[in-house]
């Protein structure tokens, strides 16, 4: 329970984050950089309990990897889901349930993008928080902070720059995005989890 409760408050705050920020009055420019330091230190705050995961494609590889169980890869899964959708609610009451127009996706460069970034995050957090060489580390909230942080910067105008399917929920519900775009974030982000998963134990093979 205490895991579930862990995945919720990250993945709560990172999509929160997200949606203060981003919609307006939000953060303009400093918007990623609001959204790589909530996610850094959640991290920290939550990673002895859960792994702070706070993401089901990050949950996915690290089940592809076979540091996660199928239990709590469903339990994780629910909870960050369940998170996003609440905090797109809360974020939609703050801002005074604002009319926002979602913003336009040309499929293929999205899911390039979105599937480049999600590799890139969910492949750094396989080898600085699960990997037996850089066991016990101090950075590594840093490192999973600053991927998404320059993610964000290099393709939002793209893709959105979720990386994240509860995220992408959580832009879905507030209208950031179209219902007719999800699958997009969610065929992206889980694909490059499985080979993120994948790439890890074929560069790691003495790492299980």
């Amino acid at each position: 329970m205490a895991k579930a409760v862990m995945e919720f408050i990250g993945a709560f705050f990172l999509v929160f984050t997200i949606g203060m920020t981003v919609i307006e009055p939000g953060a303009g420019n400093l918007a990623p950089l609001a959204i790589g330091s909530v996610l850094m230190v959640m991290i920290f705050a939550g990673g002895h309990l859960s792994g702070g995961h706070y993401n089901p494609a990050v949950s996915l590889a690290v089940y592809v990897r076979g540091r996660l169980s199928v239990n709590d890869l469903i339990t994780y899964m629910v909870a960050q889901f369940i998170a996003g959708a609440v905090a797109a609610g809360l974020v939609l009451f703050l801002k005074g349930f604002p009319a926002l127009t979602p913003g336009a996706r040309q499929i293929l460069p999205a899911l390039i993008a979105e599937f480049l970034f999600t590799f890139a995050l969910c492949f750094v957090v396989l080898n600085v928080a699960t990997a037996r060489g850089t066991s016990g580390n101090s950075f590594y909230g840093l490192a999973i902070g600053f991927t998404v942080l320059a993610g964000a910067y290099a393709v939002s105008s793209i893709s959105g720059g979720a990386f994240n399917p509860a995220v992408a929920l959580g832009v879905t519900l507030m209208g950031l995005s179209d219902w007719a775009n999800i699958w997009i974030y969610l065929v992206a982000n889980f694909a490059a989890a499985a080979v993120a998963g994948l790439a890890f134990r074929a560069l790691n093979p003495n790492d299980a």
